[in-house]
């Protein structure tokens, strides 16, 4: 078999590299040795959304009367079934990808593969039975996995992962959840909005530490008034699983705590996949744990290319659907523009929602902007009043000299859709008295925009 193009691993970056290639009339074909999709698509993004959405429905019925409904009933979650309709949505969005790939006349191989050499890889299948595959360019696209933490290995069983987390056989009645990012922080609202008595830890002084300080402290705050115990500057030192339940010691400001759970999870982050590929045979250049590449994706290895959570960059969906794009058309003689890693939108899914792209304030003051900061309330719109929740806020940080949007930062109901206006306007240079005279329907969410950068300019109407 030979091809043109070959990709190692279907996730959001080889399934989208391996498409774009075969649109380009690149002959193409994937290698997967495990669902197709990837991690994103079977055991990440899209079965935590729905979980996350089985939460918040829940979350309406516990309130319903706030809404004027009256439930004969009290609202019950049931967490099998809440399991089930997740694994049923990620089941049928990878036949969807299957499907995509077979539409764009992609070669689909199921199995391990390892690089031979830079034309060629040998396909083990499930049955041991190995195969080679030749191809013109070879992208490595393997993803990466949860990270363990050296003194607290995960068992799957007391102490879990993320996998692990999306299909427990029953919902535990207390969990620690080690580390607050993206997954720490929408598994802990998603176990303490059904019913789990929930600790997060964070060995940093803040949740979602990536964030701007103010969206920290305001999604703690939410938090802690949903009932999640929050611990910041604290740190996991051990685990004793020897008993029914785990105990955890906690290492604080303070001193030293205890506390119990049924389950922990460790969220700390993820581990590149770059063992049993042939990096080593090939001597593909390693750089702090990641694949070295340039802003096409070359490895130091002609006809070698890395995209995704294996190369130096934030490790997102989005991200490395781009870096797929890039990739494939910088090989089809395109000229794309390189991946502009300072204005990629990251979002949490939590109750409320946090969304940024950019710079946060801090990060814009180092950098030696003077900026003009400016920022809207939830408690101020119309639309957040009217759906019930006034959790939140919209801040943007513009230079002070051009109007330059240098950051945004948004905590509330719908900013994980609203950020990417954002994006755009920084693509697009886009100034604060633009975004200002850029009318935005009302009422919705999306007003706090551009109210908020006319807070910047003190031009705000509606605080």
């Amino acid at each position: 078999m030979n091809f043109d193009v070959l990709v190692i691993g279907s996730g959001p970056g080889g399934y989208v590299a391996a498409i774009r290639a075969s649109q380009l009339g690149l002959k193409t074909c994937i290698v997967e040795k495990a669902e197709v999709g990837g991690i994103c698509l079977n055991w990440g993004c899209i079965p935590t959304k729905a979980l996350l959405k089985s939460a918040q429905v829940f979350n309406y019925l516990k309130h319903a009367a706030d809404y004027g409904i009256k439930l004969e009933k009290d609202a019950v979650p049931d967490f099998s079934k809440m399991v089930e309709r997740s694994r049923n949505v990620a089941d049928s969005m990878s036949k969807g990808v299957q499907f995509l790939l077979k539409k764009n006349k992609v070669e689909f191989i199921q199995g391990h593969a390892r690089l031979i050499d830079n034309k060629s890889v040998s396909v083990t299948d499930k049955n041991g039975k190995e195969s080679k595959v030749s191809a013109g360019h070879i992208i490595l696209a393997t993803g990466a996995r949860s990270r363990e933490l050296p003194d607290i290995k995960q068992d799957g069983k007391k102490v879990i992962g993320y996998r692990e987390a999306l299909t427990l056989k029953k919902q535990p009645e207390s969990m620690i959840v080690i580390g607050s990012g993206a997954i720490g922080s929408e598994f802990a609202y998603f176990y303490n909005s059904i019913g789990t008595k929930v600790t997060l830890v964070e060995f940093l002084p803040a949740i979602v530490p990536l964030e701007d300080e103010e969206v920290s402290k305001q999604l703690e705050k939410s938090f802690k008034k949903a009932g999640i115990e929050v611990m910041t500057s604290s740190s996991v030192e051990k685990a004793d699983i020897s008993g029914k339940n785990c105990k955890a010691t906690i290492k604080t400001t303070k001193g030293t705590e205890i506390r119990e759970a049924e389950i922990i999870l460790s969220a700390v982050g993820i581990t590149p996949n770059l063992e049993d590929i042939g990096l080593e045979k090939l001597g593909i250049a390693i750089e702090k744990g990641k694949v070295k590449v340039d802003e096409y994706y070359r490895t130091n290895v002609p006809g070698i290319y890395a995209i995704g959570d294996i190369v130096q960059g934030q490790a997102l969906a989005h991200v490395a659907s781009a870096e797929g794009i890039v990739c494939v058309e910088k090989i089809a003689g395109k000229n794309p523009d390189p991946v502009d890693y300072k204005n990629i939108p990251g979002c949490t899914y939590t109750v409320p929602e946090v969304a940024s792209v950019g710079y946060t304030e801090k990060a814009a003051r180092e950098a030696g902007y003077e900026i003009k900061t400016g920022k809207f309330p939830y408690t101020a719109s119309g639309k957040a009043s009217a759906a019930g929740n006034k959790d939140g806020f919209v801040k943007l940080i513009f230079d002070a000299k051009y109007g330059e949007l240098l950051g945004a930062h948004l905590i509330g109901d719908n900013v994980t859709e609203m950020i990417a206006e954002l994006v755009v306007a920084r693509k697009l240079e886009t100034t604060g008295h633009e975004i200002i005279k850029a009318v935005h329907p009302h009422p919705t969410m999306s007003e706090a925009i551009m109210e908020a950068a006319a807070a910047a300019y003190g031009e705000v109407i509606h605080i």
